[in-house]
C-alpha cells in the first residue's frame, strides 16, 4: 500500500508544540483577574494610566512622545486588554455557573431530606395523637381521682359518725 492512500486516516502533524495547562490553576487565576477587573481601583489605576499617557505623548515629558495623537498604541494597548479579558471574564463566569449549579444541587438535596424528615415527623406526631386520644387525660384522671377521694372522704365521716 502507497504511504498516501487517502482512504486510511493520516497522522496529524503538529505545528505547534503541545502545551499543558493545568485549568484549575488557570480558572483560579481568570477569576481572580476578572474580581480586580470589575472594582473601582482597577478603573482608577486604568484612569491615571490613560492620563499620563496621554499627558506625556501631547506634553512631550522628559523629551518622549512615542504614541502621537490619536493614540494608536494605546488603542493597539485597549483593544489587547479587551481580547484576553472579555474570555477571562467567561471562564471565571462558567466557573461559577458550576459552582452555583452543585450549590443549587446541594440545597435541593437538603431540602428533600427535610421535607421527609418532616414527613416523617408529622406522622410520628399525628400517630402519637391517635395513641393519646385512648389514654385517659391528665384532666380526667384528676376528676376521677377527686370523685374517689369525695367518695373516701364520705366513708370516713359515715365510720366516724358510727363510731
Amino acid at each position: 500500500m502507497p504511504d498516501n492512500d487517502l482512504s486510511q486516516p493520516g497522522r496529524r502533524r503538529r505545528w505547534l508544540p503541545k502545551v499543558q495547562v493545568d485549568s484549575e490553576t488557570f480558572g483560579v487565576f481568570a477569576e481572580a483577574f476578572a474580581r480586580f477587573m470589575g472594582t473601582a481601583k482597577f478603573l482608577v489605576y486604568m484612569t491615571i494610566f490613560v492620563i499620563v499617557w496621554v499627558a506625556i505623548n501631547l506634553i512631550g515629558l522628559f523629551g518622549l512622545k512615542w504614541d502621537p495623537y490619536p493614540f494608536i498604541l494605546l488603542n493597539l494597548f485597549f483593544s489587547t486588554q479587551a481580547s484576553y479579558s472579555a474570555p477571562l471574564i467567561l471562564l471565571a463566569q462558567n466557573r461559577q455557573e458550576v459552582r452555583d449549579k452543585i450549590t443549587m444541587d446541594e440545597d435541593r438535596r437538603v431540602a428533600e431530606q427535610s421535607r421527609a424528615d418532616m414527613d416523617f415527623l408529622a406522622r410520628e406526631i399525628a400517630s402519637i395523637r391517635m395513641h393519646l386520644g385512648e389514654l385517659a387525660t391528665r384532666d380526667f384522671v384528676r376528676s376521677e381521682l377527686r370523685g374517689e377521694l369525695r367518695e373516701m372522704t364520705e366513708r370516713l365521716e359515715k365510720l366516724h359518725e358510727r363510731s
